[in-house]
């Protein structure tokens, strides 16, 4: 069920791309007409996509597409008129915004979403697998202070502190981790 959030000030403009994120899959529509009411809702839910129609009441919609795309997870588009496009691509790029220019095709609209898809699934394998390199160094610290337990207490070298290690974490039928904290547990106190 992927999920868009929506923000337009114009009611028409907001029906209009509802009904067409909706034919593009995004059962949950959440519009919003003014910038502060779009920032408290993207920071309570997690949206796939959040979609602006550029210009907004109060501001253009940059700084908003920046925001999002800085505190966010989400894809993020910007729809601007055709003659700002240009310039609002160039600012919103290395951000990571893409930039749609007005009057919007349906089939290029289809594949724009389709990219916006795509990136997002890439960098959604990149942040997990940065969340499993961030475990491993933390479990990596352990065993390195627990070797150092047991080079500094027991006066084994760094190999055998590793042997160590590993052979109870073998005979022991659990991880060298597990064996690093009891090794902490015992030496540390």
């Amino acid at each position: 069920m992927k999920k868009a959030l929506l923000v337009s000030c114009s009611e028409q403009n907001a029906a209009s791309l509802s009904e067409l994120l909706e034919s593009e899959g995004y059962s949950q529509v959440c519009v919003s007409d003014n910038a502060e009411e779009s920032r408290r809702i993207a920071a309570e839910n997690e949206f796939d996509l959040i979609c602006i129609n550029a210009p907004l009441a109060e501001e253009n919609g940059i700084e908003l597409s920046k925001h999002f795309a800085k505190t966010t997870r989400s894809s993020v588009v910007i729809i601007v008129p055709q003659k700002n496009a240009d310039f609002v691509n160039d600012a919103l790029t290395k951000h990571g915004v893409l930039v749609i220019a007005k009057p919007i095709k349906k089939h290029l609209f289809h594949h724009y979403l389709q990219f916006t898809e795509c990136f997002r699934m890439r960098m959604l394998r990149v942040v997990e697998e940065n969340k499993k390199l961030k475990h491993m160094v933390e479990d990596m610290k352990v065993i390195n202070r627990a070797k150092f337990l047991l080079i500094s207490c027991l006066n084994m070298s760094e190999e055998q502190a590793h042997r160590y290690l590993e052979k109870q974490a073998m005979d022991l039928r659990t991880s060298r981790l597990q064996i690093a904290k009891q090794v902490i547990k015992t030496y540390e106190n």
